[in-house]
Protein backbone atom coordinates (compact mmCIF):
# COMPACT_ATOMS: atom_id res chain seq x y z
CA UNK A 1 0.00 0.00 0.00
CA UNK A 2 1.39 3.88 -1.07
CA UNK A 3 1.51 6.32 1.75
CA UNK A 4 -1.60 8.64 0.53
CA UNK A 5 -0.21 12.43 0.97
CA UNK A 6 -1.94 15.97 0.86
CA UNK A 7 -0.36 19.07 0.26
CA UNK A 8 -1.51 22.36 1.64
CA UNK A 9 0.86 25.20 0.43
CA UNK A 10 0.80 28.29 -1.23
CA UNK A 11 3.75 29.06 -2.67
CA UNK A 12 2.80 26.80 -6.02
CA UNK A 13 6.61 26.28 -7.58
CA UNK A 14 7.19 24.23 -4.38
CA UNK A 15 4.00 22.79 -4.12
CA UNK A 16 4.24 20.97 -7.52
CA UNK A 17 7.93 20.41 -6.96
CA UNK A 18 6.63 18.24 -3.85
CA UNK A 19 4.34 16.63 -5.99
CA UNK A 20 6.69 15.96 -8.57
CA UNK A 21 9.24 14.47 -6.25
CA UNK A 22 6.59 12.56 -4.13
CA UNK A 23 4.89 10.67 -6.90
CA UNK A 24 8.14 9.62 -8.59
CA UNK A 25 8.49 7.21 -5.49
CA UNK A 26 7.08 3.66 -5.74
CA UNK A 27 5.80 4.15 -1.98
CA UNK A 28 3.99 7.09 -2.40
CA UNK A 29 0.87 9.41 -3.96
CA UNK A 30 0.11 12.48 -4.08
CA UNK A 31 -4.09 12.42 -2.66
CA UNK A 32 -4.52 16.41 -3.41
CA UNK A 33 -3.14 19.62 -3.45
CA UNK A 34 -4.55 22.31 -1.97
CA UNK A 35 -3.14 26.42 -2.23
CA UNK A 36 -5.24 27.92 0.37
CA UNK A 37 -6.27 27.03 3.83
CA UNK A 38 -10.10 27.25 2.91
CA UNK A 39 -9.81 24.81 0.55
CA UNK A 40 -7.77 22.29 2.95
CA UNK A 41 -9.98 22.66 5.77
CA UNK A 42 -13.05 22.20 3.31
CA UNK A 43 -11.93 19.00 1.63
CA UNK A 44 -9.10 17.48 4.01
CA UNK A 45 -11.28 15.55 6.35
CA UNK A 46 -13.34 13.09 3.41
CA UNK A 47 -9.68 12.82 1.68
CA UNK A 48 -8.28 11.71 5.25
CA UNK A 49 -4.54 11.53 3.47
CA UNK A 50 -2.21 9.27 5.28
CA UNK A 51 0.17 12.26 6.24
CA UNK A 52 -0.68 15.91 4.89
CA UNK A 53 2.44 18.41 4.43
CA UNK A 54 1.30 21.44 5.61
CA UNK A 55 2.97 25.09 5.32
CA UNK A 56 2.36 27.46 8.61
CA UNK A 57 1.75 30.76 6.37
CA UNK A 58 -0.84 30.33 4.25
CA UNK A 59 -2.74 33.89 2.69
CA UNK A 60 -6.46 33.10 4.31
CA UNK A 61 -5.09 31.40 7.63
CA UNK A 62 -2.76 29.81 9.60
CA UNK A 63 -1.77 26.00 9.19
CA UNK A 64 -1.80 25.46 12.66
CA UNK A 65 -5.41 26.49 12.60
CA UNK A 66 -6.19 24.20 10.49
CA UNK A 67 -4.74 21.40 12.10
CA UNK A 68 -6.70 21.88 15.42
CA UNK A 69 -9.78 22.27 13.15
CA UNK A 70 -9.90 18.59 11.54
CA UNK A 71 -7.61 16.80 13.56
CA UNK A 72 -10.47 15.15 15.39
CA UNK A 73 -12.14 13.97 11.98
CA UNK A 74 -8.74 13.17 11.03
CA UNK A 75 -7.22 10.91 13.61
CA UNK A 76 -5.06 8.38 11.67
CA UNK A 77 -3.53 11.06 9.54
CA UNK A 78 -0.07 12.48 10.16
CA UNK A 79 1.00 15.98 9.75
CA UNK A 80 4.53 17.35 8.81
CA UNK A 81 4.76 21.02 9.48
CA UNK A 82 6.84 22.42 6.19
CA UNK A 83 7.88 25.85 6.74
CA UNK A 84 10.37 28.63 6.64
CA UNK A 85 9.23 29.74 9.96
CA UNK A 86 11.95 28.65 13.07
CA UNK A 87 10.67 30.66 15.96
CA UNK A 88 10.12 28.81 19.16
CA UNK A 89 6.32 30.02 19.02
CA UNK A 90 5.67 28.28 16.09
CA UNK A 91 7.27 25.35 16.75
CA UNK A 92 5.08 24.42 20.17
CA UNK A 93 1.95 25.83 18.96
CA UNK A 94 2.15 23.42 15.67
CA UNK A 95 3.43 20.70 18.20
CA UNK A 96 0.25 21.03 20.71
CA UNK A 97 -1.83 21.74 17.92
CA UNK A 98 -0.92 17.84 16.74
CA UNK A 99 1.95 18.07 14.17
CA UNK A 100 4.22 15.38 14.30
CA UNK A 101 6.95 16.42 12.75
CA UNK A 102 8.16 19.57 11.76
CA UNK A 103 11.13 20.72 8.55
CA UNK A 104 11.97 23.63 7.39
CA UNK A 105 11.60 24.39 3.68
CA UNK A 106 14.98 24.13 2.28
CA UNK A 107 15.24 20.56 3.59
CA UNK A 108 16.65 18.29 0.58
CA UNK A 109 13.91 16.44 -1.07
CA UNK A 110 15.55 13.46 0.39
CA UNK A 111 15.32 14.61 3.80
CA UNK A 112 11.66 15.27 3.08
CA UNK A 113 10.17 12.07 1.88
CA UNK A 114 12.69 10.31 4.11
CA UNK A 115 10.15 12.39 7.02
CA UNK A 116 6.84 11.16 5.08
CA UNK A 117 7.88 7.62 5.46
CA UNK A 118 9.37 8.12 8.93
CA UNK A 119 6.20 10.16 10.19
CA UNK A 120 3.77 7.27 8.71
CA UNK A 121 5.90 4.77 10.50
CA UNK A 122 5.31 6.44 13.91
CA UNK A 123 8.19 8.60 14.26
CA UNK A 124 8.13 12.01 14.71
CA UNK A 125 11.14 13.98 11.90
CA UNK A 126 12.58 17.72 12.65
CA UNK A 127 15.01 19.43 11.10
CA UNK A 128 18.03 19.59 13.13
CA UNK A 129 17.66 23.11 14.00
CA UNK A 130 14.22 22.15 15.31
CA UNK A 131 15.02 19.60 16.93
CA UNK A 132 17.88 21.68 19.14
CA UNK A 133 15.18 24.38 20.01
CA UNK A 134 13.16 21.60 21.26
CA UNK A 135 15.59 20.12 23.40
CA UNK A 136 16.74 23.67 24.33
CA UNK A 137 13.18 24.29 25.56
CA UNK A 138 12.56 21.33 27.73
CA UNK A 139 16.33 21.50 29.01
CA UNK A 140 15.57 25.37 30.07
CA UNK A 141 12.13 24.27 32.11
CA UNK A 142 14.21 21.40 33.61
CA UNK A 143 16.78 24.18 35.40
CA UNK A 144 15.38 25.84 38.58
CA UNK A 145 15.96 29.26 38.10
CA UNK A 146 14.39 30.43 41.74
CA UNK A 147 16.27 33.15 43.03
CA UNK A 148 17.06 34.74 40.33
CA UNK A 149 14.58 37.63 40.83
CA UNK A 150 16.22 38.13 44.43
CA UNK A 151 19.45 39.63 42.72
CA UNK A 152 20.12 43.39 43.02
CA UNK A 153 21.08 44.66 40.10
CA UNK A 154 24.37 45.05 41.06
CA UNK A 155 24.18 41.15 41.72
CA UNK A 156 23.55 40.49 38.58
CA UNK A 157 26.22 42.59 36.58
CA UNK A 158 28.76 40.62 38.75
CA UNK A 159 27.49 37.23 37.89
CA UNK A 160 27.29 38.53 34.17
CA UNK A 161 30.99 39.11 34.41
CA UNK A 162 31.48 35.75 36.30
CA UNK A 163 29.48 34.12 32.96
CA UNK A 164 32.14 35.93 30.89
CA UNK A 165 34.83 34.08 32.48
CA UNK A 166 36.14 37.09 34.25
CA UNK A 167 37.94 36.69 38.02
CA UNK A 168 37.09 38.11 40.85
CA UNK A 169 40.12 41.10 40.76
CA UNK A 170 39.00 41.35 36.99
CA UNK A 171 35.53 42.34 38.52
CA UNK A 172 36.69 44.11 41.24
CA UNK A 173 38.78 46.41 38.42
CA UNK A 174 36.15 46.54 36.29
CA UNK A 175 33.53 47.84 38.77
CA UNK A 176 35.84 50.17 40.99
CA UNK A 177 35.08 48.05 44.01
CA UNK A 178 37.32 46.14 46.69
CA UNK A 179 37.88 42.04 46.21
CA UNK A 180 36.30 41.90 49.44
CA UNK A 181 33.05 43.62 48.16
CA UNK A 182 33.32 41.00 45.18
CA UNK A 183 33.29 38.25 47.27
CA UNK A 184 30.64 39.75 49.57
CA UNK A 185 28.39 39.42 46.48
CA UNK A 186 29.38 36.60 45.11
CA UNK A 187 28.11 34.66 48.89
CA UNK A 188 25.12 36.65 48.48
CA UNK A 189 24.35 35.31 44.75
CA UNK A 190 25.28 31.88 46.01
CA UNK A 191 22.67 32.31 48.80
CA UNK A 192 20.00 33.54 47.01
CA UNK A 193 20.16 31.64 44.13
CA UNK A 194 21.15 27.96 46.71
CA UNK A 195 23.90 26.75 44.58
CA UNK A 196 27.26 25.99 45.61
CA UNK A 197 29.77 26.73 43.54
CA UNK A 198 30.62 29.38 40.49
CA UNK A 199 29.45 26.89 37.78
CA UNK A 200 26.05 26.30 38.76
CA UNK A 201 25.65 29.71 40.19
CA UNK A 202 26.22 30.41 36.01
CA UNK A 203 24.62 27.49 34.60
CA UNK A 204 20.95 28.89 36.39
CA UNK A 205 22.38 32.64 34.97
CA UNK A 206 22.71 31.58 31.57
CA UNK A 207 19.34 29.14 31.46
CA UNK A 208 17.63 32.12 33.31
CA UNK A 209 18.73 34.54 30.60
CA UNK A 210 17.62 32.14 27.63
Amino acid sequence: MSISIAIVEDEKNYNHALKKVIDYQNDMKVAAQFFNGNDALQNLPDIAPDVVMMDIQLPDMQGIDIIEKVKKDMPNTQFIMCTSFEDDEKIFSSLKAGAMGYLVKGESMDKILSSIRDVHNGGAPMSFSIARKVLAHFERKNIDTTGMDELTSREKEILELLSQGLLYKEIADKKFISLDTVKKHVGNIYRKLHVNNKVEAINKFNHFKN
